[in-house]
């Protein structure tokens, strides 16, 4: 497995920050940092939303994250992924589980993501399984993994044959701003793997196959306008390396794990979480992913999001994927914290990009 490596895991580095608890005590102000900044939930009450509560409006996407395994270690990761992150990968009776809820119930899109969800030796066969259950599959690949190692070269035409829907990271289209965060040599690896994607069809007119860039800053600063950076990246990766794709996503940098040592280490914490609050938006609190999507965990919980699955916020009520009830879950209240200021900072940002 070829590894980029640019930042050991928390969790092998025994850090403080790969405590949840810890991260948790950090956001809310009783560690670290002495700002203290107005609750996530104060705020939305007096934006309009009753109580300070969120609801769902409807479960529409099955999101599986499928384990810590990855053969990047990313300088910006919210999952703290990396190739030393074996403890945590998804057994097939945890993934037989997930496929007995998507047989029970209307769920139309399944959300696959990790680590590097293709390493997980369940990966294809779930795959297959969810396409026979008539589900719209979507793989968050971080492109590395197709070139780095010569088993997994044929997942461009795996992934075509099951017309599945590719959602991969991609910093910037230029070789020096995507390795600083992400590992030397993932710019070229990246290219590779995307003229392979677009030689089995993705990213070309009339072909149904779709491939979408994720766009997150290289530091502690908010995305710019989507369209914008959509029509550079087209633009850029079309006359240097003749790379097609359909739609880029800005994603803002969630201030949890990683990413939050790195605002923690250079300074920038407290002015980052400022720059969130300032630039919160009402109008993006009704697109965020939350409310049409449930998490669920390697190791079978489920959660409101990604990102509150690596801060172990389960959902309120029964949190066991063994005690999946759509109805239960259509009428919870969101865990919300601190960090969901990320997710309402300025157009809003979702695993679909922009929300506002």
């Amino acid at each position: 497995m070829g590894v980029h490596q640019r930042s050991k895991s928390l969790a092998s580095r025994h850090s403080d920050l790969s405590d949840v608890f810890f991260q948790l005590k950090v956001l809310n102000g009783t560690e670290v940092s002495d700002a203290r900044f107005p609750s996530f939930s104060e705020t939305i009450r007096q934006a309009g939303f009753s109580g300070g509560r969120l609801r769902p409006t409807r479960i529409e996407i099955f999101q599986v994250n499928v384990g810590k395994l990855c053969n990047q270690s990313c300088a910006h990761c919210h999952v703290d992924a990396g190739p030393d992150r074996r403890e945590e990968n998804m057994s097939r009776a945890t993934f037989e589980q997930c496929l007995d809820v998507l047989a029970r119930y209307d769920i139309p899109t399944v959300d696959i993501t990790g680590g590097a969800p293709e390493l997980n030796p369940h990966f294809r066969w779930f795959v297959e399984e969810c396409r026979r259950l008539g589900k719209h599959v979507m793989d968050r690949c971080n492109l590395t993994v197709i070139v780095s190692n010569k088993k997994y070269h044929d997942l461009p035409e795996f992934f075509a044959e099951h017309r599945v829907e590719i959602v991969s990271s991609l910093p910037h289209y230029s070789a020096l701003r995507t390795d600083s965060q992400r590992g030397e040599g993932v710019f070229e690896d990246s290219i590779k793997a995307l003229q392979m994607l677009n030689a089995a069809g993705y990213g070309k007119e009339g072909s149904g196959l779709k491939i979408n860039l994720v766009y997150n800053p290289t530091g502690a600063f908010l995305p710019g306008n989507q369209a914008s950076l959509e029509a550079e990246f087209k633009r850029q990766l079309k006359r240097k390396y003749d790379v097609d794709f359909n739609n880029l996503y800005a994603i803002t940098n969630m201030p949890i794990s990683r990413f939050l040592e790195y605002l923690l280490e250079s300074g920038n914490y407290e002015n980052y979480m400022q720059t969130l609050l300032d630039a919160f938006n009402p109008g993006a609190v009704a697109g965020v992913m939350c409310r049409n999507t449930i998490s669920v965990s390697w190791d079978g919980y489920l959660y409101d999001c990604d990102f509150n699955q690596m801060l172990d916020l389960k959902v309120a009520g029964k949190s066991r994927l063994k005690d999946f009830d759509l109805a239960a879950l259509e009428n919870r209240d969101i865990v919300l914290n601190q960090h969901c200021f990320g997710c309402t900072a300025g157009a809003g940002s979702s695993c679909g990009g922009q929300v506002a």
